[in-house]
């Protein structure tokens, strides 16, 4: 595989094209990288399509979110390490301001309308991790050795919640991956080509592994360094999809008392009908923590937190891709690792989502209505969350 006019564009012209992507690409990560396929390679022809391929499978196997690590590539490809920076702030900047501008104003809504709309926003969280946990349960646990591995992850939560349940979780789950031996070590030809040498590569794998060895040891010395801890650790065990998030970032902020659940669920509710990446959920949930950092200080800091250990995993794997990718054992690792992620979503379907947000048989429905809208009308979440904010307003009405 070649890579078509390598960096041969300039940092603005990334800019501005993630940019419309930034404003225009809603739907989660998989329509994003469907958003990315008719803007830069069919469009734009930046790259032809073996090498988006290429980049979308490396991506959706590594940690992090997969599809701001593909604008990440793809503007490093275009113009360099200055086009893979303007390629995440710009996809990733609208969402970030929305999501801060509700944070800071959520605290202003009251009457029975606002509490209504909020009600509304939580009761749509349940429908749209249930949707997510539906489809990558189809996805990444076809088969019983995998669903028990996925049952298996609930059990281990039951017993340990927090993040060292789900850390034990998805250890579990990479180790049952191997002993079950799935992966097959097919060989796949071409190369994902970018400007990262051997030594950034290795550089980044010790500082990805650095932080997040350290962060902990440090954390006790501020707060400050105690939210980029929290934060950087779920990035760094993000695998399967966007909103594998929610129980990680949950186990890090309500649990720890910096975020109240009813603030949570709203907040993760919101942003599901905002445009980019799933991601930018962190800018809100800094700008809500109890405690110093927050606002502005407390979003920027915990948006580049969870986003910093996808990118740092990508540029230590970009230059090893093509051989990592052809063992066996690694395809084995990360497929028990990705059916114990479905497990750890789905605990978090029920709690904290289902028994937060569901308090009588109304809430259920207005939820269940909401789940077929997706899952059946598939309607644009964006459209959904809409549907689910009125609905909340009228339940709270007519209480």
């Amino acid at each position: 595989m070649r890579e078509e006019n390598p960096a041969s564009g300039r940092p603005a012209e990334v800019f501005l094209a993630f940019l419309k992507l930034g404003l225009t690409s809603f739907g989660g990560p998989i329509a994003h990288l469907g958003y990315f396929r008719d803007e830069l390679v069919t469009r734009r022809r930046w790259l032809n399509d073996e090498a988006y391929a290429d980049l979308v499978a490396l991506c959706q196997f590594l940690p992090g979110p997969a599809s701001s690590q593909v604008g990440f590539a793809l503007g490093m490809m275009r113009a360099g390490w200055l086009g893979a920076l303007a390629a995440f702030i710009a996809f990733t900047l609208p969402s970030a301001l929305i999501l801060l501008a509700f944070a800071l104003s959520a605290g202003a809504i009251d009457g029975p309308i606002g509490t209504g709309a909020l009600h509304g926003l939580k009761i749509v969280a349940v429908a749209i991790v249930a949707q997510a946990v539906l489809g990558m349960a189809r996805t990444l646990c076809p088969d019983r050795e995998r669903a028990a591995i996925a049952v298996g992850a609930v059990a281990v939560l039951a017993f340990l919640p927090g993040a060292i349940g789900m850390i034990g979780a998805i250890l579990l789950g990479a180790v049952g991956g191997l002993y079950l031996g799935r992966g097959t070590g097919r060989a796949v030809g071409g190369h994902v080509a970018t400007p990262v040498s051997r030594a950034q590569a290795i550089a980044a794998l010790l500082a990805f592994a650095g932080l997040l060895i350290t962060l902990p040891l440090l954390a006790g010395l501020s707060q400050g360094l105690a939210v980029i801890d929290g934060f950087y650790r779920s990035g760094a065990l993000v695998f399967g999809g966007g909103h594998v998030v929610l129980p990680l970032l949950e186990a890090e902020t309500v649990r720890t008392g910096w975020v109240s659940a009813d603030q949570f669920l709203a907040g993760y509710g919101a942003a599901q009908a905002v445009p980019g990446p799933i991601f930018t959920f962190a800018a809100y949930l800094g700008a809500v923590l109890d405690p110093v950092p927050n606002g502005v200080a407390g979003a920027t800091l915990a948006l580049l937190a969870l986003f910093l250990p996808g990118f740092l995993i990508l540029i230590a794997v970009l230059p090893f891709w093509d051989r990592f990718r052809t063992l066996a054992p690694a395809q084995s690792l990360m497929q028990g690792a990705n059916a114990a992620v479905v497990g750890i979503l789905g605990a978090a379907l029920y709690s904290p989502l289902f028994t937060s947000a569901i308090t009588d048989l109304r809430d259920f429905a207005l939820a269940l209505a909401a789940f077929v809208l997706l899952t059946l009308w598939k309607v644009p979440p964006w459209a959904v969350v809409i549907v689910a904010g009125l609905g909340g307003v009228a339940l709270t009405l007519t209480r």
